[in-house]
């Protein structure tokens, strides 16, 4: 065997090591023979029997009727994604929401890590206009921000971010907030942005940006002729993962919106909704079809009719967000028991299934935690991951930086308790 490949500089960045792959490789590789897992790092969603329920139905509909079953699985669709979704998807979000969108602004994708893919390196990288060269970044008006951005630009130097105010609370809680000073001094400064970008709610954080300040973000994005990209995949109307009263779902022409079926309970077939744009959709099409020819057929299959009829943001409302929101009351308790008298704070859970705890006085880095955590059985993901298109991430959010972890608390409650047992006595052995 060649042991001396050489990649290409695209090969070499996108090829090696990342911190989403640390990711997805802690939430599918079975840790060592004997060895108690406490699975609090990677994104899986929980089971949601009503969810499963609806699925299931659809499932047994389309096996009963005639060949639909093998017509289904047998032909690709469209690079957009399967058409009588679209038009499902575009019918209900127009009645439901007012936007005046038709089966052209929606563009399917295989997950909307794929679509992010894409839609960094339509609106980064090198620009050519009347014989001139620029290079533009994709701004992040909030850090920390979801670790999957971090590696998917193929350009170097892809992100720039602003990190966030933050204001702590006497109930050992914090919350993060926009600069928007800062933010719009960048804006007025820079003539390098290609696109901004937001997650709501917020991947690592579970901060939910509210409606007024989604909306300034959008007429910030008008102001400067840059599309702005909101990653919905925990958000509004479903999964509908949002805790907080003062957020609803938002969509005008300068806003890329991106939904998934993942976390409503098909994160094995892979469908990101992109909601945008003729243009952008119609770009995000053109890229489906050279880099994987047509999305995956059964998700769509599975909720086009629950969107249409409006079941799935009913199961969402209804079953799906007091699961969660149940859940993280119960492990922002066992945290406040299990911390008290250390020098901790957890972000306010708005949304999104993570919790983001501060060790204020941990002695070593997250990443250090992390891997001593691990060795126990106990996954997690250190928070250094999350501070991303910054030049000295560890002095601009100091105290944050190397001081966090992200927690998924979606899991088996007894797991998620005993994982944060086991956090809290190696914690207890490494403060300052």
């Amino acid at each position: 065997m060649n042991h001396n490949i050489v990649f290409s500089d695209f090969g070499e960045k996108l090829a090696s090591y990342s911190g989403i792959l640390q990711l997805m490789d802690d939430l599918g590789r079975p840790l060592p023979e004997g060895v108690t897992p406490y699975r609090l790092g990677g994104g899986n969603p929980a089971r949601v029997p009503e969810a499963e329920k609806m699925y299931r139905r659809e499932m047994e509909r389309i096996m009963a009727d005639g060949d639909s079953f093998e017509r289904l699985i047998s032909k690709y669709d469209a690079p957009q994604g399967r058409m009588h979704f679209i038009e499902s998807v575009a019918e209900f979000l127009s009645k439901k929401y007012g936007w005046k969108i038709t089966p052209e602004n929606i563009a399917i994708t295989n997950g909307s890590q794929s679509a992010f893919f894409y839609l960094f390196n339509i609106f980064s990288g090198t620009f050519t206009s009347s014989g001139k060269v620029l290079h533009k970044k994709i701004l992040l008006p909030l850090v920390p921000e979801y670790i999957g951005y971090a590696d998917q630009g193929i350009d170097e130097n892809t992100f720039v971010s602003i990190p966030a105010c933050c204001s702590f609370y006497d109930d050992n809680t914090f919350k993060y907030f926009i600069d928007f000073e800062r933010l719009e001094y960048y804006l007025d400064t820079h003539n390098d942005v290609g696109a901004m970008c937001v997650s709501r709610p917020t991947n690592p954080s579970g901060n939910v940006l509210t409606d007024s300040e989604i909306k300034k973000l959008a007429g910030l994005a008008r102001r400067y002729g840059i599309p702005l990209f909101v990653d919905n995949a925990y958000g509004l109307p479903f999964p509908n993962i949002v805790f907080t009263d003062d957020a609803t779902p938002y969509w005008d022409e300068s806003v890329v919106l991106s939904m998934s079926l993942s976390k409503i309970g098909l994160p094995s077939l892979r469908n990101g909704i992109i909601v945008a744009s003729a243009p952008i959709a119609r770009a995000l099409s053109n890229l489906n079809a050279i880099a994987a020819l047509a999305c995956g057929s059964l998700g769509q299959a599975l909720a086009e009719r629950c969107i249409l009829s409006g079941e799935m943001v009913q199961v969402a409302q209804n079953y799906v967000k007091p699961f969660y929101e149940q859940r993280s009351k119960q492990t922002v308790e066992w945290i406040h028991q299990l911390f008290h008298g250390c020098d901790y704070a957890v972000h306010r859970s708005e949304g999104a299934i993570f919790l983001w705890l501060m060790l204020k006085d941990l002695s070593i880095s997250t990443r250090e935690l992390y891997s001593l955590l691990k060795q126990q059985g106990l996954i997690t993901v250190p928070g250094e991951y999350f501070f991303f298109g910054l030049e000295n991430p560890k002095e601009e959010c100091k105290g944050h930086f190397d001081k966090c972890l992200r927690l998924n608390y979606s899991g088996n409650r007894d797991e998620v308790k005993g994982g944060l047992e086991l956090l809290a006595d190696i914690y207890k052995k490494y403060r300052i």
